[in-house]
C-alpha cells in the first residue's frame, strides 16, 4: 500500500472514532448516491455511498452508510450478510464460517435511527463503525470484496438500490 494512502486511511479512522455519521467523513468526500432498502414494503434502512469527490471506484477507499429504520438484532444482520455473500459466489464453507465469526464481532444490535458505516480499505479489508465508534476491523481483502458486493455487484438482489447508490437512476 502506498504511504499516502496508508496515512489517509489512518487519518480517516481517527475522524470516524472522534465523531459520528457523515459529518466525520473527509471534507472531499461526497455522496455518490443513496436509496432505501425495503422488504415486503417495510423500510429497513437508508443507504448512502460516500467516495472521494463523490466518484466511487471499486479499487479506492469508500464508505457505505446504513441508517436503520427499525431495530434489528446483530444475529439477523450477520445471517443476512452471510447468505448474500454466499448467493453471490462466496461458497467456501470454511471461509464463510470465519467471516460469520468476524461479523458477529463487529456488528452490534441496531436500533431505529442508528448508523453503521462500513469502510472499504483496498489491499487491506474493511472497518466498521456504529454511531461513529469503531466496532472492529476485518483484515481480509476477499471479505471486503464479498461484503460490499451485497450492494454494489451487478448481481445484487436489489438492482434498483445499487443504481441509486451509484447515481445511475
Amino acid at each position: 500500500m502506498k504511504p499516502a494512502l496508508r496515512r489517509w486511511i489512518a487519518g480517516f479512522g481517527l475522524l470516524l472514532i472522534a465523531g459520528g455519521a457523515a459529518a466525520v467523513l473527509p471534507p472531499e468526500w461526497r455522496i455518490q448516491g443513496q436509496g432505501e432498502m425495503r422488504w415486503f414494503g417495510f423500510r429497513l434502512y437508508q443507504a448512502s455511498l460516500w467516495a472521494p469527490d463523490g466518484r466511487w471506484q471499486a479499487g479506492l477507499p469508500y464508505a457505505l452508510e446504513l441508517r436503520y429504520a427499525r431495530d434489528i438484532p446483530s444475529a439477523r444482520l450477520v445471517q443476512a450478510s452471510i447468505e448474500e455473500m454466499q448467493r453471490l459466489g462466496s461458497a467456501d464453507e470454511a471461509r464463510l464460517a470465519r467471516w460469520k465469526t468476524d461479523l458477529e464481532r463487529v456488528f452490534p444490535d441496531v436500533r431505529a435511527d442508528e448508523v453503521i458505516h462500513g469502510l472499504h480499505l483496498p489491499q487491506r479489508g474493511a472497518e466498521f463503525y456504529h454511531q461513529g465508534k469503531l466496532t472492529g476491523r476485518i483484515d481480509d481483502v476477499e471479505f471486503a470484496r464479498a461484503f460490499f458486493a451485497i450492494w454494489l455487484d451487478p448481481r445484487t438482489r436489489e438492482p434498483a438500490l445499487r443504481a441509486r447508490l451509484l447515481g445511475l437512476g
